[in-house]
């Protein structure tokens, strides 16, 4: 069992053990909130089902608020709203490597704890106490090596981000790159944007215009799911085929077609779940959080149905 999974059995203890008895003790209900990047996006629906379920254990109160698109500055702004209108903990998506220094440290100065989910900045200093997410560069290699044998040498290969400017996705796209380039492939790089059906139109006029592209490699949920609407739509039959990351149903559903190959699981239930369990020990015993790997599990069709009946039940 390695550091991380020790980490989250003992949490996980822990919540069982201080769950029921965080209010009696002191009398006070916490308020924690959770800021992301693009709060609609359907990523974070099982964030929320976690964050909901561990704040019902842990007797605390919680909100999930973000931007609408990638805006770090009125993220940050947020961040600094957040503590000034009283929140206890704050959970925070740090989705770029320096934006959110100055107001994570000024924060956690206050007196205000900083967790991170999803997201981390993990290259760079920054004061947050712990991070709850994917190792993101490493993610990008294991997707990689796992299509690795599918891809011929010297291929050209379609690569592609929903946003422009999110550390995650840059650093799953460095981890593919890292792998694919010992096969001498060369790559075209696309932002398709959030929406996985505008997205598809983006997917598909590139491929007209790079007819020799066979394999598109996704770093996010929107983009993949993108890539294989536009195979099923318009290649299926024809020699195409994509992988990618998270569980979106539609994703899910064209892996179990055969029109994605495999996709990457980051767990993002845990995501919500874990963050709000050690805000609140900290805020409650001064338990310090610690880092909890979100994981990378490849699902392809040997174990895609019950990664569908999880996904229905926003677990996973």
């Amino acid at each position: 069992m390695n550091v991380f999974r020790f980490a989250a059995v003992g949490l996980f203890l822990l919540v069982l053990t201080f769950g029921d008895r965080v209010v009696a003790e002191d009398g006070k209900r916490l308020r924690l909130v959770f800021i992301t990047t693009c709060v609609e996006a359907k990523f974070f629906e099982p964030v929320v089902k976690g964050m909901r379920d561990a704040a019902e254990k842990m007797n605390v109160q919680c909100d999930f608020i973000g931007t609408k698109g990638v805006d770090v500055q009125t993220q940050a702004a947020m961040v600094r709203k957040a503590a000034a209108d009283g929140y206890d903990g704050i959970a925070l998506n740090i989705i770029h490597p320096t934006a959110f220094d100055e107001v994570v440290k000024e924060t956690i100065d206050k007196g205000v704890p900083v967790v991170v989910f999803n997201t981390d900045d993990a290259d760079t200093p920054n004061a947050r106490l712990s991070a709850v997410n994917q190792r993101l560069y490493d993610a990008g290699r294991r997707l990689a090596e796992h299509v690795s044998s599918h891809v011929p040498d010297g291929s050209h290969i379609l690569m592609t981000m929903h946003d422009e400017g999110v550390s995650s996705l840059e650093d799953r796209l460095r981890g593919e790159q890292d792998i694919l380039k010992k096969k001498n492939v060369r790559w075209t790089v696309v932002i398709t944007g959030n929406d996985a059906e505008k997205g598809a139109e983006v997917v598909r006029e590139t491929l007209r215009k790079h007819p020799d592209i066979r394999i598109i490699l996704g770093t996010g949920q929107a983009d993949t799911e993108a890539a294989g609407r536009v195979i099923k739509k318009h290649f299926d039959g024809k020699g195409y085929w994509s992988a990618g990351f998270d569980l979106s149903p539609t994703t899910l559903r064209m892996i179990k077609e055969g029109h994605i190959r495999s996709t990457v699981d980051q767990q993002p239930y845990i995501q919500g779940f874990y963050p709000v369990v050690q805000l609140a020990l900290y805020l409650r015993y001064g338990i310090m959080p610690s880092d909890i790997d979100a994981g990378a599990t490849i699902i392809d069709r040997s174990n895609v149905d019950q990664a569908i009946e999880l996904t229905e039940q926003k677990y996973r």
